[in-house]
């Protein structure tokens, strides 16, 4: 199983005279099959280290170390195949195509990695299933609720089996009944899975199930 170890991050964003410090020498490490939340008020660089650690955004120094692989120090083709093939990303608000089916978001996201998204068809609906939707893959996004569609962002994340999953604010967009068994879908499939798993998070319930916490 792979862990994540953040060495020393320092990122400023800007041009020229108005480059601003946002991270400075910043030190963190998720492990495998923990969930583990990154937490700090507004503007402390959540979403910035959830950027850097997902290859999104190259640091101006430090090490990036998913497994033995530093993703800071590699060539943008390497980075772009890391963030297909090696790292699942689930956003704030889902992210998921309005005219695709819960199945198709999958299936999409399969393709995007060049994998035979036709051969997988069986294992999406197995994977939505899993995350307790198995009675909606054929609704499109657009008719999902919002927990709904959080799940299927869950099970897109984890479908093509990353060593890494990066999470932001999951629970901004949902009820609090919601939040509480989102959260906890998240946790027991991080654990079950064994990938390493980072979640910035306002939210105490998202907080308190988590394995460890890194504090901004």
């Amino acid at each position: 199983m792979t862990s994540l170890t953040l060495r020393g991050i320092t990122v400023s964003l800007g041009h020229g005279d108005a480059r601003t410090p946002v991270l400075r020498n910043v030190d963190a490490a998720c492990r495998p099959g923990v969930l583990t939340a990154l937490v700090g008020p507004s503007g402390s660089g959540k979403s910035t280290l959830l950027a850097v650690a997902g290859a999104l955004l190259r640091p101006d120094s430090g090490q990036v170390l998913l497994g033995g692989t530093d993703l800071a120090a590699l060539g943008d083709g390497e980075r772009a195949r890391a963030r297909r093939e090696r790292i699942g990303y689930m956003f704030q608000s889902g992210n998921l195509l309005g005219g695709l089916t819960a199945v198709e978001q999958l299936l999409a996201a399969a393709s995007v990695a060049g994998r035979p998204a036709g051969r997988l068809r069986a294992a999406a609906e197995a994977a939505l299933t899993e995350v307790g939707l198995g009675h909606r893959l054929r609704h499109r996004a657009d008719r999902l609720s919002g927990g709904e569609r959080q799940r299927v962002a869950l099970a897109r994340a984890l479908f093509l089996e990353p060593e890494l999953l990066l999470i932001d604010e999951p629970t901004a967009a949902v009820d609090r009944e919601q939040a509480g068994a989102l959260t906890e879908l998240i946790a027991r499939t991080a654990t079950a899975r064994g990938c390493a798993a980072l979640v910035a998070t306002h939210d105490p319930v998202v907080v308190d199930a988590a394995g460890a916490t890194i504090s901004m």
